[in-house]
């Protein structure tokens, strides 16, 4: 049985407004044996693809190496943005040693809403997969219902939108009800290939354009939200 802890904190400013919220990265992030392209950092998996759409959206130039530049290019970039990571997973247990959110067991979940609580600027929550078991969304489903909140559907069109309302403390010991929208991209990862193809919209863009691709399909949906 291999434990499987999240090797880095949230990163969250006191200006953040949207955090992406994943599970866990894979395990060479928390053993420590990255591959010459990885980055030390939040989805620094090269395989993982979020920042090569960022830089691709953005066209920052980002390295894509072991360094601690690479490591300064990605904050700087979240810093100016406003958007802090907060991944809702801080450890799980697997049999088998791989990525795959299915072989999670045993999951014990982040508490993200007391980081929303305790962080007031935060009104976007970005999902790097659906409700799919073990994703992101599923997860932060059960984490709601531990405050006793749920998700209120916005848009069933893919990203799907939800929202909550949570009722935050302001410094002033004043309850202040805050909107929270939720947003769930499609996975950066490749395993998501499939469902993307099979989507009347990806379809017909590439019926379009047949150079069209599942990666220039997450490039577009990715640049309205980040």
């Amino acid at each position: 049985m291999f434990l499987h802890k999240h090797p880095y904190k949230p990163f969250i400013k006191e200006d953040t407004t949207k955090l992406i919220v994943g599970t866990l990265p894979p395990p060479r992030f928390s053993t420590g044996q990255l591959l010459e392209r990885d980055v030390d950092f939040c989805y620094g998996s090269y395989y993982n693809s979020l920042w090569l759409f960022i830089d691709k959206i953005h066209n920052l130039g980002l390295r894509f190496d072991n360094s601690k530049e690479a490591i300064e290019e990605r904050k700087q970039f979240l810093i100016q943005q406003k958007i802090g990571v907060c991944d809702i997973v801080e450890s799980a247990e697997r049999d088998k040693i791989d990525a795959s959110d299915l072989g999670m067991k045993n999951s014990v979940l982040r508490d993200v809403i007391g980081y929303i609580n305790q962080f007031s600027n935060i009104d976007t929550l970005l999902f790097t997969g659906g409700n799919s078991k073990n994703g992101p969304e599923y997860f932060f489903r059960k984490h709601l219902k531990t405050y006793g909140l749920k998700l209120e559907l916005v848009s069933n069109v893919v990203p799907r939108i939800h929202k909550f309302v949570i009722a935050s403390e302001t410094k002033q010991s004043v309850k202040k009800k805050r909107v929270i929208k939720t947003v769930s991209l499609t996975s950066g990862s490749g395993a998501a290939n499939i469902s993307i193809s099979r989507l009347p919209l990806y379809k017909q863009l590439k019926a379009k354009n047949p150079d069209f691709n599942t990666f220039d399909f997450r490039v577009m949906q990715y640049k309205e939200f980040l």
